[in-house]
């Protein structure tokens, strides 16, 4: 996949600009943090894709969330993280680095799993919320929810959310079934 390069100040048309100002309202992202971001992977020549909640909300129809998951291709990930720190509020978990900044409730989460890192290479660039961005592909996003429902130290409100996750991408991808494990199915009906 070719690095993307991060969105000009140019107007797009009308629903672009709206969906971005509704996500920049609901993240309260007076500080850029989203656009500031976006600009360093791109000047760095970082090769991501979306995943997570917002992957999922290029697929089929969106609800509101304020994180941001991105997976990162192999090395990409070691070569930010010394240039992140001086310019955004850093936490740093088993399976995420989480970025943040002074005035946004925006939530930027790397997935660090290096599991993740091959989504990239399938990625396809698609709009999320009035910006253009690489996303894994449908199957990869099923991949990622399943792997986060399954992981038993997640808080159960977020599994509940994968989980709801995993059905949105199965009402509209009914063909994925079969890549659902039994017991998350089950738990579907």
């Amino acid at each position: 996949m070719a690095c993307w390069t991060a969105p000009s100040a140019a107007v797009h048309n009308g629903f672009t600009m709206q969906a971005r100002a509704f996500w920049r309202t609901v993240t309260v992202d007076r500080s850029d943090l989203l656009d500031r971001f976006l600009r360093l992977l791109a000047s760095e020549r970082v090769r991501w894709c979306v995943v997570g909640g917002l992957g999922v909300n290029a697929y089929v129809a969106p609800v509101v969330t304020l994180d941001l998951d991105l997976a990162l291709a192999v090395g990409d990930s070691e070569r930010l993280q010394p240039l992140i720190i001086p310019q955004f509020r850093v936490q740093r978990f088993p399976h995420s680095i989480n970025i943040g900044a002074d005035d946004s409730d925006l939530r930027i989460q790397i997935q660090t799993d290096p599991r993740y890192a091959p989504f990239v290479e399938r990625a396809t660039v698609r709009e999320v919320l009035g910006v253009e961005m690489p996303v894994a592909s449908i199957e990869d996003i099923l991949q990622g929810k399943i792997w986060a429902f399954g992981d038993s130290q997640r808080r159960a409100s977020k599994r509940q959310k994968d989980l709801a996750d995993i059905a949105r991408i199965l009402e509209s991808f009914p063909s994925l079934r079969n890549a659902v494990p039994s017991e998350i199915l089950d738990r579907l009906v």
